[in-house]
């Protein structure tokens, strides 16, 4: 069975995130869950607030369900995987950082193999070097992130270049999922 990594972190975006753990296996991928440390992890739930009368910049953050990785970072290989899947939420603002994930994720990316990528998610695709050239959206807050990694941020749901895959967030998990299971399947 395919491996799909699953770069997390405490506060990995749990819609972002579980939607694509639960779906990729329907289609016979194996995902390969990792962080930092191979330990359990927290997820966070963002929405905006409810009451439309009170203004409010931010969304708000609230603990979600926890996640097992069940490998480091460091012990990760890019000839295993047939692809990448990365979340947003908080965790790409620290798990960034990490020279073990950005090393995976962009021998992923000059492998020619697909990856989708939602929201802050961004931020990993940027650390790790491998969208420049590439159109890629993401969510508005985050586009400069985008564009320091030399791509050109789109302002769309979700775009497609070559097999690269972003979307906005969780609203756009089916669309982001079709196509990324569709580049899977054609790069096999």
């Amino acid at each position: 069975m395919p491996k799909i990594l699953m770069p997390i972190g405490d506060g990995t975006e749990a819609l972002d995130t579980f939607y694509a753990y639960y779906r990729l296996p329907e289609d016979d991928y194996e995902v390969i869950v990792a962080g930092p440390e191979a330990r359990l992890y927290h997820t966070v739930l963002h929405e905006v607030p409810p009451n439309p009368a009170v203004p409010w910049d931010l969304t708000e953050e609230r603990p979600g369900y926890h996640l097992q990785a069940g490998v480091a970072f460091a012990d990760l290989n890019a000839a295993d995987f047939a692809g990448a899947f990365i979340s947003g939420g908080r965790a790409p603002e620290y798990i960034r950082y990490d020279q073990n994930l950005c090393r995976v994720v962009r021998e992923i990316a000059e492998a020619g193999k697909p990856i989708a990528c939602l929201c802050h998610g961004i931020e990993i695709l940027t650390a790790a070097d491998c969208i420049q050239g590439k159109r890629a959206t993401t969510v508005p807050k985050c586009a400069m992130d985008a564009q320091q990694g030399g791509a050109t941020y789109v302002d769309q749901d979700v775009v497609i270049d070559d097999l690269l895959v972003t979307g906005r967030g969780y609203g756009q998990n089916t669309a982001v999922l079709k196509e990324f299971i569709r580049m899977l399947k054609e790069a096999s």
